[in-house]
């Protein structure tokens, strides 16, 4: 965790791009201005990225957003991306590109659960590699003599991305731990700090083999002895996640499997709409509700506001602010544990607004 940037004015970088993102960045932004004091002035700086600015402009990530965010933000948020599942030339997701250009290498996603809420007790952290696997983006296509088609992907795997990744991973149990021993709520008990490696080694042991044996290697320096490692093969990891969570501190993954898991884990504590996450690098970092753009609700004024508002915590506790972002986690908690303000995806009927307000009176 870094330390509280020491300014009077916080520069934050607000890009909605598509779908829901332009319903909930608001949300998360109304909460962030009534921290007041709790925070330095927050100047939001509006940026454009997305679907619908590619097909209006032709760039999904134009370069003038790039450059603000590297010269004149301090951070950022980010709402939500409406990539085509089709190949579409020119189009690329803004959120990867976005990632690479800052070096956002992790993708840190907090799953826990509410205390009198339905669901099973969990309280871990899926930490995400951000740059290589699969997400490189290398495919291509050739044609057989006899007519048919064969597709080509090139995974990537390094030593140093997993390296680093197996560091934050590491540091993040550390701190998980002394913030227990400090006296953090919790529905669920860790006796010690504990990091997961998941991979599929047993199928992939070049690939997943260097991922396992890099981070392995971290696992033995001095400073993190204190750390219990395990490992879960990627399907028995998806099996045992649903069956006990409890079990799971820190989990580190290859980009791809840290995706996949990172959502699947949202089910345990309701919807995709109330899980949050960052994308961390050595020097920036940009909150990211984990859902989608959602564009059947698209406009309706129904969007869960919670994990964005949620990502506007976690990105102030990178920052070092602490304080404010357990004020937001503990309004956002009491208003779920209410139980009366609650969006369809949670089996309410409350509208955006709604919540938004609970959790504003409740802050």
């Amino acid at each position: 965790m870094a330390a509280a940037l020491k300014r009077s004015t916080l520069r934050l970088g607000m890009i909605p791009a598509d779908g829901i993102g332009k319903e909930v960045l608001p949300a998360a932004q109304r909460v962030l201005e009534a921290l007041g004091s709790a925070i330095p002035r927050v100047e939001f700086v509006p940026l454009l990225a997305g679907w619908e600015e590619f097909n209006k402009n032709g760039k999904a990530l134009p370069e003038a957003t790039i450059e603000t965010l590297k010269i004149e933000c301090d951070a950022a948020m980010f709402g939500s991306v409406s990539s085509p599942s089709h190949k579409v030339p020119g189009y690329s997701s803004p959120i990867v590109a976005l990632r690479k250009h800052l070096d956002l290498y992790a993708n840190i996603r907090p799953v826990k659960s509410v205390q009198g809420v339905d669901g099973k007790p969990v309280d871990m952290v899926i930490v995400r590699e951000n740059t290589e696997c699969l997400y490189i983006k290398k495919e291509e296509i050739h044609d057989n003599a006899d007519g048919s088609k064969v597709a080509y992907a090139t995974r990537q795997i390094t030593s140093y991305a997993s390296s680093r990744i197996g560091r934050m991973a590491y540091e993040l149990a550390l701190r998980r731990q002394a913030e227990r021993e400090a006296g953090a709520s919790s529905s669920v008990h860790h006796s010690q700090p504990k990091v997961t490696i998941v991979h599929k080694s047993n199928v992939l042991s070049v690939t997943d083999g260097l991922f396992r044996e890099t981070v392995r290697a971290v696992s033995q320096e001095d400073k993190y002895k204190s750390v219990k490692t395990e490992e879960q093969l990627v399907d028995s990891m998806v099996y045992r996640m649903f069956r006990e969570p409890e079990i799971f501190d820190v989990s580190v993954a290859p980009n791809l499997y840290g995706d996949i898991i990172s959502d699947g884990a949202a089910a345990l504590v309701g919807s995709l709409g109330v899980v949050p996450s960052v994308n961390a690098g050595d020097n920036f970092v940009m909150g990211e509700p984990v859902h989608g753009s959602a564009p059947d609700i698209e406009g309706k004024g129904i969007a869960n506001p919670i994990a964005s508002i949620r990502s506007a915590a976690l990105l102030l506790s990178h920052l070092g602010y602490t304080d404010a972002a357990a004020k937001i986690d503990t309004a956002v908690d009491n208003v779920l544990r209410e139980g009366k303000y609650r969006t369809p995806d949670l089996h309410g009927k409350s509208t955006t607004e709604e919540v938004t307000n609970a959790i504003l009176k409740a802050l």
